[in-house]
């Protein structure tokens, strides 16, 4: 499955400029803005004044809640100004802003623009729309934008902790596309290298680039945006966001809905993403320790986990929201004796490639530096979460989705 890229990407100091002209040059003459307070103090009143300017009919929908979240909430109040016209949606923001505008604007067959305030994630141009949907993290296939401007110096003025995220976000598809590699050779998902390449090739990008984005010079965070903007390319062009979530994504997605159930604050995305990369890069750094002889021994003594047993720790861990969490593992969950052995037996047989694999992802402790090189947070203490939230996520964050990743190879090898 593919879709289609936007029409038009700039990033440079004329972002409401190219927005105008688009809009005229597509006769686009009915629009609902959706800003949150910072992103409207940021960018969008100046979006808005433009727009009226021009005599654009123009709705405008700023939430005013001190946290937005891409839940039910925030997607009705957006429903709420819609009308009967034929409006195209203009997103200013960074995520969450984007993916509620994204999934409104898709369901209700109106095309969107955004207008990214911070080089915060990834999705800005990709087609997943991640929503809280009963309380559990489920990633919405919905559409990608019409077009994209990007001012450098609103992204370049974000606040540095989402210039940080965003790096971190990237980072992450380090321990992504590994995962993917696995769940090609053990789980038979669906693959392509040279997507998965050009997705190391935009971590690179940002490798190279690492001082000017800790600095937040207009240089490096355009850079990281163009970065940012492949990786949503790379999700566009594959249908999923498979090449961009493996499981440091899970790990995140497991305290993002932790957090909500217990009413506490929000962590940006892309600083859980890092923490939980040097986490998982941890356990590559494992994987590439262990000989096929290690491993024969592990796999000897691993037992297939019984229904019941599976169930009843997503039961503990997820409570009211289990069933849905557990429809997602059913493959798992069906797995019989016979085809946990076929597991096992394709594991020890793939066991050098699994090992390369593992030798290509950068050890923790790179990972880590590289986060503190942009003033990202590299444990959990530092996002303000526990030692044993950290175990909680480790244990329980790969039931969100049907994916192999080093998580559920660990679990296999008897580490969890």
């Amino acid at each position: 499955m593919t879709s289609v890229r936007p029409k038009v990407v700039t990033i440079d100091e004329r972002a409401v400029e190219h927005l105008v002209e688009f809009c005229r040059a597509e006769g686009l003459g009915k629009l609902l803005m959706v800003a949150d307070r910072n992103t409207y103090a940021a960018q969008g009143e100046k979006v808005e004044r433009a727009l009226r300017q021009t005599g654009i009919d123009l709705k405008t929908v700023v939430f005013q809640t001190e946290e937005v979240v891409a839940d039910a909430n925030h997607v009705f109040d957006v429903l709420v100004e819609a009308d009967r016209e034929n409006r195209t949606y203009v997103a200013v923001g960074s995520g969450t802003v984007t993916d509620i505008t994204r999934f409104v604007s898709h369901r209700t067959k109106s095309d969107f623009i955004s207008v990214p305030t911070a080089p915060s994630v990834d999705g800005f141009a990709s087609i997943g729309a991640p929503l809280i949907i009963h309380g559990v993290k489920v990633t919405v296939i919905a559409q990608a934008p019409a077009a994209v401007f990007a001012d450098i110096n609103t992204l370049a003025h974000a606040p540095r902790a989402m210039i940080a995220a965003g790096f971190a976000d990237m980072l992450g598809k380090i321990t992504s596309i590994a995962d993917w590699r696995i769940g090609r050779l053990l789980w038979d998902e669906p693959y392509d290298e040279p997507i998965a390449q050009r997705t190391l090739a935009a971590v690179q990008l940002c490798i190279d680039n690492v001082e000017d984005i800790g600095r937040g010079s207009p240089a490096g965070v355009s850079r990281l945006m163009d970065a940012l903007l492949e990786s949503g390319y790379c999700m566009l062009d594959f249908g999923s966001s498979r090449p961009a979530s493996g499981a440091e994504h899970h790990y995140s997605h497991y305290w993002e809905m932790k957090l909500l159930r217990e009413g506490r604050p929000a962590i940006l995305h892309g600083a859980k993403v890092g923490v939980a990369t040097v986490q998982v890069a941890g356990l590559y750094d494992w994987i590439g320790r262990l000989s096929r002889q290690d491993v024969a021994d592990l796999l000897e003594a691993s037992t297939l986990p019984s229904r019941a047993d599976e169930m009843a720790r997503i039961r503990a861990a997820y409570g009211d929201l289990a069933d849905e969490v557990a429809a997602a593992q059913e493959r798992f969950l069906s797995l019989t004796a016979a085809q946990y052995d076929g597991l096992k037996r394709r594991i020890l047989e793939h066991w050098e490639e699994i090992r390369q694999i593992a030798a290509q992802v950068l050890p923790a402790s790179e990972i880590a530096g590289l986060l503190s090189k942009v003033g990202g947070p590299t444990s959990v203490a530092q996002i303000g979460l526990s030692d044993a939230e950290l175990e909680l996520a480790a244990a329980n964050g790969h039931f969100l989705r049907d994916r192999f990743t080093v998580r559920k190879l660990a679990r296999v090898l008897g580490r969890y």
